[in-house]
This record gives C-alpha cells, structure tokens and sequence, in this order.
C-alpha cells in the first residue's frame, strides 16, 4: 500500500506542484490503483509515473471545486485508449454523475469500458472482503468529504518450515490447520492452529481529507489512522485568512493528528504563494506540534508498511 502524490498544490497549478490529485497504489492487495481527486492535468502527471490508467478501477472525489476535478473527462476519455476494460466507478458528491456525463456527451466521446457512479451523503460508501470505505462531511463551504479507507485484518502467514519439520507435506491438510483452531491427522496427532500460524496482521487505516475547516470536528473520523493526509494551505500566522477561504494551517492540521492520536501526517494543497525555500518552515510549523509530520510534493511516494499484532 501506498500513496503517490499526482498533485499537491491548491487553488490553481504553479511551477512545481499541479493541483489534486493522489494515487492510493494497492497493485498488491488488489491488484488496482484507487485515485482521489482529479485536477487539472492529472493525466499528464501519471504520463511521469509508471501508473497505467487501465489499473485506475475506482476515483473518489472530495468535492466539486475545479482544481479537483478538472482533469476528470479528460482522464476518463483516455482510458479507453490506453487498455481500459475494467468498469470504472466514480464516487463522490452529488453533481458529480452530471458533470462528467455531460462533459463527455457534449465532447462527443464514447467509452468502451463499464463506467459507474456512486453519490453519497456520509457513511460507508464501499466494502468488500479487503477494505471498507466511509465518508465524512466537511467544513468547506461547498460539499466536501473526507474519507477513511479501513484495510481489514489478515491471518497470519502458515509456519511452513514447522510442518515439513514434522514430516507433514504440503497438500489440502496446510488448507485445514490455517482455517481450523484444532486439526487431527490420520496418524492421530493433534494440531493447534496458534502453533503454526504467524501473528495476525492487523489492517491499515488511512484518511484522506477534502479541503476543510474547523479540523477539531474531524477528530474522531481520524482517530487513530495509520496516515492521515491533510491540506496545509496557509501558514500558521493566516489562521483568519484560513477560516474566511474554508480552509487550514499547518498548525491546525498538526493540532488534529496529535489529538486524534495518528500515527503520521502528510500535508498536502498548498498555497502558490509558498516558494519552494519555504516548504521547511512549512514543515518546521507542524512538527513542533506533531513531529511526525511530512510535506507531500508532486510525485512524492509514502509507504504504508503492513501492522502485525504482537
């Protein structure tokens, strides 16, 4: 699991960063890529990654502000043409189904791959034997979500070396000591599954906020996340300036991972106005509060590493 940063400026493109857009790469756990938000040129961005849209099976959208979503018809209509067959299911607030349809009609463009929208209010949005996804309202002015991607947990790994140790050779019965607390052999020995079974690993939480707000409200959807990942727009002195455009400081955003005990912080949409020397003061705020913070730049990669229970 991890997170490719395709974007990580606010409002309009400068030099170094595009506006939203981040790739949550599971080619491993499910063999897909999930996107959040899809600004302006994402498409172009992926063009400098080894993404291949093709492997893009889900989007979800934050809210419906351009720097957000301006790239989504573009992206869209290139995925037929870039190996594209998997349905494609766009999640996000309602208007979304709208304005992509409509920009695709209006264009004249026909893809050839299952595409599939979801519109939601708050709550779980998606589930399936691997992960769970809910959605939390914001403080943005215009709808505008954050979402909470839960990874369930795992079995440990069977201790094969154990087993062949004993003589028992690989076969359905490696099937049965994993799924079953007690396992009897034909020649009458008893196995315990805690015996040959590694420690269970315990899935990952990641949230990924929309532009926002009064980040105190967002605690407990945040609590105890693996990562969370926050927009840092405005330095820690244009707190007014923050609140009047709906958005938060570094400092504020710092002041929520470590009340909502997260593990790390990266921060993300950050304003034009911050060249490239200040990023470290940018940095240097947030960690005084929450010394586990970084700062996302466009192309930058986070590793989420797998939990094991001890």
């Amino acid at each position: 699991m991890e997170l490719y940063f395709l974007g990580t400026g606010s409002g309009v493109p400068s030099k170094t960063r595009n506006v939203s857009a981040i790739a949550l790469m599971l080619l491993q756990e499910a063999n897909s890529v999930w996107l959040f938000d899809c600004g302006e040129a994402t498409q172009h961005q992926i063009l400098h990654t080894s993404i291949k849209p093709r492997k893009i099976t889900k989007i979800f959208i934050t809210h419906l502000h351009g720097d957000h979503i301006f790239g989504l018809p573009g992206l869209v209509s290139s995925r037929s043409f870039q190996g594209g067959t998997d349905e494609l299911i766009i999640y996000g607030p309602k208007g979304i189904k709208e304005y992509v349809q409509t920009s695709l009609q209006l264009s004249g463009t026909h893809v050839t791959y299952p595409l599939s929208f979801v519109e939601f209010t708050e709550g779980l949005v998606f589930e399936d034997d691997q992960f769970r996804v809910h959605c939390k309202l914001l403080d943005h002015g215009i709808p505008s979500y954050g979402y909470r991607i839960e990874e369930k947990d795992k079995p440990g790994e069977l201790q094969v070396d154990k087993l062949i140790a004993m003589g028992i050779k690989p076969g359905p019965i490696y099937q049965q000591i994993k799924q079953n607390e007690l396992t009897i052999l034909e020649d009458g020995r008893k196995l315990k599954r805690q015996d040959f079974v590694g420690p269970q690993k315990t899935g990952r939480q990641l949230v990924i906020l929309g532009d926002t707000r009064s980040t105190e409200h967002n605690q407990q959807f945040v609590q105890g996340a693996d990562v969370l990942v926050h927009e840092a727009t405005f330095d820690q002195t244009k707190q007014q300036l923050a609140k009047e455009y709906y958005h938060s400081t570094t400092a504020q955003a710092a002041r929520l991972a470590n009340d909502a005990a997260v593990k790390n912080l990266v921060l993300t949409h950050i304003s034009s106005r911050y060249q490239q020397e200040e990023t470290e003061q940018l940095l240097a705020e947030a960690r005084t509060i929450f010394p586990n913070t970084e700062i996302a730049y466009d192309f930058y990669k986070y590793s989420i590493p797998s939990n094991v229970k001890e």
